[in-house]
């Protein structure tokens, strides 16, 4: 951690909803007048989609039905850990993009599935923000948890995580259910081992729980709307967090547990506003006194 130049983590799994967070930050970087560079998860995948592709196979070959983007030696964690490192030491570090498809395609000008050259951040940015599978991991070779300021955990429960990534990778990437259930499984072992553990790492986790049946979240029609949904959002420390003032701006919320306020799904870009506006003013605020 650096207060001269703080780190935001947002970590959460593929489908799970971290890019909404991010959404929601945005507006709170541009509403505030901060500078923040970002970064995303993808830029450190090992191998691009061709060899990739390659590793899955040669890997099935070996007898190894675990291998995904979730695993830890499918990404440059280390690399990953010196931006960390070498921003909050000076504020300067590189990333690089992975285009997705031919939208990102013709905006990068490389083909999808590929990723572009490194490249410097800008100068003069107030805070890094990070969004991707491995924001907070801890394990023998890292700890990317060490480097954040603040780390906030997107895990919703594993039925509505599931749907979310069917009607996902179905709408934006073609995919059959059958196809994203195979991806699904192949990725269980690693989420069990990389992604969970990550959440008792965080600072604050937003958990969205369907009000409906999502029993077998491989049929579902469509994605449970906020407003069928309720949203536990855990604080690691309650400490210096005002839950009176939070449960008087947001309509039928109320507290669960010490340390944690259940709100409406619809809420949620509400509280998150409520929320992380002040944390983000003091994180600029204390690395400017620095």
């Amino acid at each position: 951690m650096s207060k001269k130049h703080p780190i935001i983590s947002v970590t959460g799994s593929s489908g799970a909803g971290t890019t909404t967070v991010k959404s929601t930050f945005d507006q709170i970087f541009r509403r505030e007048g901060i500078k923040a560079v970002s970064i995303e998860g993808d830029a450190f995948h090992r191998y691009d989609r061709a060899a990739m592709k390659a590793e899955l196979e040669r890997r099935k070959a070996e007898g190894d039905q675990t291998f995904s983007h979730f695993s830890y030696e499918a990404n440059e964690l280390e690399k990953l850990e010196d931006v960390f490192r070498k921003y909050g030491e000076t504020g300067k570090g590189e990333t690089r993009h992975y285009v997705h498809d031919n939208a990102e395609s013709e905006r990068y000008g490389v083909p999808p599935g590929e990723f572009t050259g490194w490249e410097a951040f800008a100068d003069g940015s107030d805070l890094l923000f990070y969004e991707g599978l491995h924001g907070a991991v801890v394990n023998d070779t890292v700890n990317l948890a060490a480097h954040a300021d603040l780390k906030i955990g997107v895990v919703p429960v594993i039925n509505l995580e599931w749907i979310q990534k069917i009607h996902r990778d179905r709408a934006s990437r073609g995919y059959s259910t059958e196809a994203v259930t195979d991806v699904i499984l192949r990725r269980m072992h690693a989420y069990v081992h990389c992604i969970c553990p990550q959440f008792t790492e965080t600072d604050i986790n937003f958990q969205r729980v369907p009000v409906v049946d999502t029993s077998d979240p491989f049929i579902a029609r469509w994605i449970p709307t906020a407003d069928e949904s309720l949203v536990v959002i855990r604080f690691k420390s309650p400490r210096g967090i005002d839950f009176p003032y939070l449960t008087s701006m947001i309509h039928g919320s109320w507290m669960s547990r010490a340390n944690s306020i259940v709100i409406p799904g619809g809420k949620m870009d509400l509280a998150m506003q409520l929320i992380f506006t002040p944390m983000v003013h003091r994180l600029v605020h204390e690395s400017k006194r620095s």
